[in-house]
């Protein structure tokens, strides 16, 4: 009898911090770092179009149980913008659907800027990957058909202007989850009577993982597999956001076994759990005074976490 194939591939756990190159899909980026590795499993933190370039947490192994977690996250943005010109995608790969002269000053564009601070109201584009009745937005945009759309309440913390030249802005934008960058671009144009379509997108921050650390493919493909491997964030960096519980021997066992443990700090929401300067996963604090495992992270697995920085 034969004995059972092993899955191709190296069990690699960490979070690569790619800086995805422009043109490409995120699911190709991901799978160019995936061979890049030799991982059996990857996964990545949320898309970025083929227009954007930047900030692409890509997970591996362990680090996949988690990676869920930034779609909540706050993200920052490096966006250009081409006033006189809109698009019926509100970016560069759309149809140009109108053209208009630009005469707008320096004081105008800081006014339109600061009428997006704070907490605004944004209309999904239609070529987005939002659901109506069970189909994408897109798919109805691709089929000619516009649907209605409920403004949603989104946050922009903070919007600077970067570069103004003639027909284009360059803004650096801090927002909540669920902005829609292209969307902010054609209101800018809406608000400054010209028409504005989004030319550029660059990510540059996600929660609190940085571009400052990213790594591009070419970079990646150079390295050595230590190399690389040194390259990886801890798999804990996804969850930075959170408190950390710092646990004896006998409660990790405990949680390592799917069992709730006594917890004397605050009875609401959710903590990474290290043991023995191990992460051990995610819990969540119930009302009675107890950490239930909620994600757990694969013994062989356990790396040196980031409990210090709590």
């Amino acid at each position: 009898m034969n004995a059972p194939r092993r899955p191709p591939g190296r069990a690699v756990d960490g979070v690569l911090l790619l800086d995805k190159p422009l043109g490409i899909t995120s699911n190709a980026a991901l799978q160019s770092a995936r061979r890049a590795y030799n991982a059996i499993k990857a996964g990545h933190t949320g898309t970025l179009d083929p227009l954007a370039t930047g900030l692409l947490p890509l997970c591996f192994g362990e680090a996949t149980k988690f990676a869920g977690e930034l779609l909540q996250a706050d993200k920052s943005y490096d966006a250009i913008i081409r006033l006189g010109v809109t698009t019926d995608t509100a970016d560069a790969e759309g149809q140009v659907l109108e053209t208009r002269g630009v005469a707008v000053d320096l004081v105008q564009v800081e006014a339109a800027l600061n009428r997006f601070r704070g907490e605004i109201l944004q209309v999904p584009p239609m070529h987005s990957a939002l659901k109506r009745d069970g189909k994408p937005l897109y798919e109805y945009a691709r089929a000619g058909i516009e649907v209605e759309r409920a403004a949603r309440r989104v946050s922009i913390h903070e919007i600077r202007l970067l570069a103004f030249a003639a027909d284009t802005l360059t803004i650096a934008v801090d927002c909540s989850k669920g902005t829609y960058i292209r969307t902010l671009a054609q209101d800018i144009g809406s608000v400054l009577g010209c028409g504005a379509h989004l030319a550029g997108l660059r990510r540059t921050r996600i929660g609190k993982l940085d571009l400052a650390a990213g790594i591009t493919l070419a970079e990646l493909a150079s390295l050595s597999v230590p190399e690389r491997d040194a390259r990886l964030a801890p798999v804990d960096s996804l969850l930075m956001d959170l408190p950390a519980a710092l646990l004896g021997d006998v409660d990790s066992a405990r949680l390592a076994h799917g069992q709730p443990v006594r917890w004397h700090g605050p009875t609401d929401g959710r903590l990474r759990a290290y043991g023995g300067g191990r992460f051990l996963g995610l819990c969540l604090i119930t009302p009675e005074g107890y950490l239930t495992p909620r994600r757990m992270v694969a013994e062989v697995a356990y790396a040196q976490g980031n409990a210090g920085s709590a």
